[in-house]
């Protein structure tokens, strides 16, 4: 296969527009990549070990599938040829990269900071439109930032990269016209909305800690430091290390279920909750701040929702039982997530199931967020 292939594909279901699709034949992937990869399995889930030098072939149709890779595991601290635990850094599908790139729409003379280096192909890629004295990219990671330097010399491409906390951005270089995020993010640091002119744009994913799901927003930034813009679709991303969710906090919230818990009943479904990439799943977690949510199911047709308060030591737990027209509601603590949950379906469902489309973000100076629904001034309150 040749670079021509992947860049004609991308070009075909319009995730290239014409002023990106000779930098996407210039700098392939194949040049980023190391000889060990873990490529994903789209249909099982699973990532597999390849490496260069035992099979060139599969590392090859590895490097130019539309899918992600697996370049580190367990920052770094994983050895051998099997997959990690966690997968730390990664080169993104190719169809992601050209749709972000699409839609942070650049042009000539514009300065990009770049949060999450990775293998430098996104770097690359922006360096070879804008020139690399336009570019810059921040990447946490020491041993990850060196081999992308090394990767970007050897293209013959030299954006500044810098090794630091993307939470801070990069101020030597701002103010910036764009900036890109390529790690999933928690909480919109005050830093970039500072650091991006009046008018400039942040593309982002944004979720929230109720569940692992992002979803890409445009934010534009505005004269009094606000910034403001809609939700454009569902995308997946490992976690901005800083803003990643210990699951171990938890460990003490129910020492003995159901304990005092108060109990109750309801006709909400598993399904209603929303599965991996499902709208309603997101909408929950933009209604119900504070609040992570995960669900444990079996085989035998039973699973148990889980919901714990971020703040407090208030919790949920939900048994839904295969057959049961109505699920269990066990809750304890000052607050009552269930029903807080149960009021955000409830509202999305009244309201026609809104698309993910319609529902945009608004991050003041100070980081603060604000969810709305079709136009800013419409917040989704449910106090």
């Amino acid at each position: 296969m040749t670079s021509d292939e992947p860049a004609r594909s991308l070009r075909d279901i319009g995730a290239l527009t014409p002023e990106w699709a000779e930098t996407f034949r210039a700098v392939p992937r194949t040049l980023f990549l190391p000889d060990l990869v873990w490529s994903y399995d789209m249909t099982t889930g699973r990532s597999v070990p390849v490496h260069r030098g035992d099979d060139p072939e599969a590392w090859e149709r590895a490097a130019y599938a539309d899918a992600p890779i697996v370049t580190q595991w367990d920052d770094g601290r994983h050895i051998g040829t099997e997959p990690g635990t966690v997968a730390t850094s990664s080169a993104s599908m190719p169809y992601v990269v050209a749709s972000m790139l699409r839609d942070l729409d650049v042009s000539d003379g514009m300065r990009v900071l770049e949060v999450g280096t990775g293998t430098g192909w996104n770097a690359a890629l922006l360096s070879r439109r804008l020139g690399s004295s336009h570019v810059a990219s921040v990447e946490i990671d020491a041993a990850v930032v060196e081999q992308a330097r090394t990767a970007l010399k050897r293209a013959g491409l030299s954006p500044e990269v810098v090794q630091g906390d993307g939470r801070d951005g990069w101020p030597d270089g701002a103010p910036y016209d764009r900036v890109i995020v390529t790690a999933g993010v928690r909480a919109v640091p005050p830093a970039w909305l500072e650091q991006t002119r009046p008018g400039g744009i942040i593309l982002v994913p944004w979720g929230t800690h109720y569940s692992d799901q992002d979803a890409l927003v445009r934010l534009t930034v505005h004269e009094d430091g606000q910034a403001s813009g809609p939700f454009l679709r569902m995308v997946e991303f490992m976690k901005l290390r800083a803003q990643r969710l210990d699951w171990n906090r938890f460990r003490g919230y129910v020492p003995a279920f159901p304990g005092d818990a108060e109990v109750s009943r309801t006709a909400v479904t598993l399904a209603d909750l929303g599965g991996r990439n499902q709208p309603a799943r997101f909408v929950a977690g933009l209604c119900v701040p504070d609040c992570a949510h995960v669900v444990n199911q079996t085989d035998q047709g039973t699973a148990k929702a889980w919901f714990f308060d971020l703040t407090s030591r208030s919790w949920a737990a939900v048994e839904f039982r295969s057959g049961e027209p109505v699920a269990t509601v066990h809750q304890s603590g000052p607050r009552r997530l269930w029903d807080e949950v149960e009021r955000a379906l409830t509202w999305w469902a009244e309201r026609g199931r809104p698309d993910l489309g319609r529902f945009g973000l608004t991050v003041g100076p100070d980081g603060a967020t604000r969810a709305w629904l079709d136009r800013p001034a419409d917040v989704l309150t449910f106090a």
